[in-house]
């Protein structure tokens, strides 16, 4: 990806506060706090955006759901693609707040960032994120990166950990979303924490269609995934595991606008997060991917049966 370093010595690693995670994974039991400076107002409404893969449409409507429950007017612009879309568009104000996820935001405005501890990530956050951006509270609920293999591609090269692809360089194929090319949490890393090479990189999509069925029909041997993906489960794929933590933690993570993070935006947010666990985003993916339901509709059924809207 093209990441950038931000902010400079505009925040001295001193003047960051130390946070503390409460029992449900948010950093503040009332929204209220944040892990950036900077106040706004939501009177003129909220523009959320999302990117291009199932799981971050379905949260863009959670958090239009909850906001509209706060009295906020809210516009939904889903699917608008990767980071180098959706952090220009946030700071030039085509939208205002996005699902975020933690380690990988990281990652993208530092990529030689260390912090894989939720509480020491927001900080890190803080301190790396531009100015007019602010990170809210972490929620509870978590997506992380997975690196999956078939059953039988995991007994054919001997595939327990992501240390084991080291051993069949040159000679597998791995499918993922383009910019899993040069993201440190993919090829890069791989190469640099892990020392593997691939034969071939395989451009598909997001944990979508393209890379599962490329998978399924042995076109790629490592496939990208989502670990709320149902699907790992139901073809009883193989997930590496990560000896090296190669792939930091992902609480889902609200990026958000300074000129619009007010107490009622705050609060409706900080709702939502102490509420979503990462079973139940696990489940309104598989009604929008398996029972092709719509993601709106999904969300918005999940928020009044939780009384958040």
């Amino acid at each position: 990806m093209n990441r950038r370093t931000l902010l400079g010595g505009l925040f001295a690693a001193a003047s960051v506060p130390a946070l503390t995670a409460c029992a449900g994974g948010i950093t503040s039991l009332d929204g209220e706090g944040s892990t950036s400076g900077g106040g706004g107002s939501s009177k003129d409404g909220v523009t959320i955006g999302t990117a291009n893969f199932t799981e971050n449409q379905v949260l863009g409507y959670l958090y239009a759901a909850v906001l509209q429950q706060a009295g906020v007017t809210v516009k939904v612009r889903p699917n608008l693609g990767t980071r180098e879309i959706l952090i220009p568009a946030l700071k030039g104000g085509d939208i205002d707040l996005l699902p975020e996820y933690q380690g990988a935001l990281l990652h993208y405005l530092d990529p030689k960032a260390t912090a894989t501890e939720e509480g020491a990530m927001q900080n890190a956050l803080a301190v790396a994120l531009p100015t007019g951006l602010q990170v809210l509270p972490y929620g509870m609920a978590e997506d992380s990166d997975a690196f999956v293999v078939t059953q039988e591609t995991a007994r054919k090269y001997g595939l327990t950990s992501l240390a084991d692809l080291r051993k069949q360089n040159g000679k597998l194929v791995i499918g993922a979303a383009p910019e899993v090319k040069k993201r440190q949490v993919g090829a890069v890393g791989l190469k640099e924490v892990y020392g593997v090479e691939f034969k071939e990189f395989k451009s598909l999509d997001s944990s979508g269609p393209l890379v599962k069925g490329a998978l399924k029909k042995g076109d790629v041997d490592v496939a990208n995934l989502f670990t709320t993906d149902t699907d790992i489960q139901a073809n009883d794929w193989v997930v590496l595991t990560d000896p090296k933590n190669l792939i930091p933690g992902q609480h889902i993570v609200p990026l958000i606008a300074d000129r619009v993070a007010d107490s009622p935006v705050r609060k409706a947010l900080a709702r939502l997060g102490n509420v979503l666990t990462t079973a139940q985003l696990t489940e309104l993916n598989r009604q929008v991917d398996k029972d092709k339901k719509d993601p709106e509709d999904v969300a918005n059924a999940y928020a009044k049966q939780h009384g958040l809207a």
